[in-house]
């Protein structure tokens, strides 16, 4: 009973898939499930930023390029090489995660802008690298990129005959990612990361190794965005360097500042709800602008996120409802 009351959100969120898979069935409109399964994609990258900006305290404009080295790895081995393709998943996190580790060693010795602009400066050199090889397609990108085959048979392709299984096997990744990093959360590590967020100087003073703490967090969150750049390459069957550019790391930042940096459900739900809407076009040709503006809004308004804004100002409604009701009863 204990252990379903701490994980009541990962089997709410289970009941919830499972009917809006049988509602979109019954209702014919299946082809949503592919916007949903890419939207899934992007929220991996989203809940490795939520740890290390909402936790480790550390900003980072670089996320689309380890969201594309993934999805570049991927498709290079299983196209150049013909590997198999889950041997080309796990290459993929090995590369990323290397080169999180490479780049985090340096980097995150750096503090606030520093720190915005370096991983700025990575996320440009990897699009500038996708967009002038000719390996890698050039600006076509890279395309015919087989489906993702597991074991047991499973496969992640958005053709018909598969959007069901993607759509569950992503979303099992997605739920796997999202107890990785719960549990992290709860753990000795997570308080750890808090202490650092709240005042790294403070926290190096009481012992706690804030560098290797944030180089941790770091490489864990790149490899969660190569996972997502996998997934999402696969079940497309192609990958572009538009997934690289900085456009899209300001977006995944946007997303999290939306959730709440320290909020890992929030991050995942506006993770669905707003790719979800500029993948079925709602926002037009202003992605850009729209998420640009989502950010410097959240930034000015709302710095710790939509939902705890919300309901800080219910409460601040409630508490002056109930001061008014107590003012008038005693006069």
């Amino acid at each position: 009973m204990k252990l379903l009351r701490r994980n009541w959100p990962f089997v709410l969120v289970v009941a919830l898939l499972v009917a809006l898979q049988q509602i979109l069935t019954r209702a014919g409109v299946e082809f949503y499930m592919t916007q949903i399964t890419m939207s899934a994609c992007y929220a991996l990258v989203v809940v490795g930023l939520c740890l290390l900006m909402g936790y480790a305290g550390q900003v980072s404009l670089g996320h689309a390029g380890f969201f594309a080295i993934g999805g570049y790895t991927a498709a290079a081995l299983t196209l150049h090489l013909h590997w198999p393709t889950w041997v080309g998943l796990c290459a993929a996190i090995l590369l990323a995660s290397v080169v999180a580790l490479l780049i985090g060693l340096p980097v995150l010795r750096l503090r606030g802008h520093y720190l915005a602009m370096a991983t700025l400066g990575f996320g440009l050199i990897v699009y500038r690298i996708v967009l002038g090889s000719e390996s890698l397609g050039q600006a076509d990108g890279l395309s015919s990129v087989p489906p993702l085959d597991l074991f047991g048979g499973l496969r992640v392709s958005s053709s018909r005959a598969y959007r069901v299984q993607s759509y569950y096997i992503v979303w099992s990744a997605v739920l796997v990612a999202m107890w990785l990093a719960a549990n992290l959360v709860r753990s000795r590590v997570g308080r750890a990361l808090q202490a650092i967020h709240e005042n790294e100087d403070a926290a190096h003073s009481l012992g706690i190794d804030t560098y290797r703490y944030k180089l941790a967090v770091f490489v864990l969150s790149a490899a969660f965005a190569a996972v997502g750049g996998v997934f999402a390459t696969h079940f497309k069957g192609s990958i572009g360097p538009s997934e690289a550019t900085v456009m899209y790391s300001v977006r995944y930042v946007a997303i999290v500042a939306v959730g709440g940096m320290s909020s890992l459900w929030g991050g995942l739900l506006m993770a669905v709800v707003l790719n979800f809407l500029s993948l079925r076009g709602t926002f037009g040709q202003h992605d850009d602008l729209v998420f640009g503006g989502i950010l410097i809004g959240m930034m000015l308004f709302a710095p710790d996120g939509l939902l705890l804004a919300g309901r800080s100002l219910w409460q601040r409604w409630r508490g002056g409802g109930e001061s008014f009701a107590a003012g008038g009863t005693h006069g």
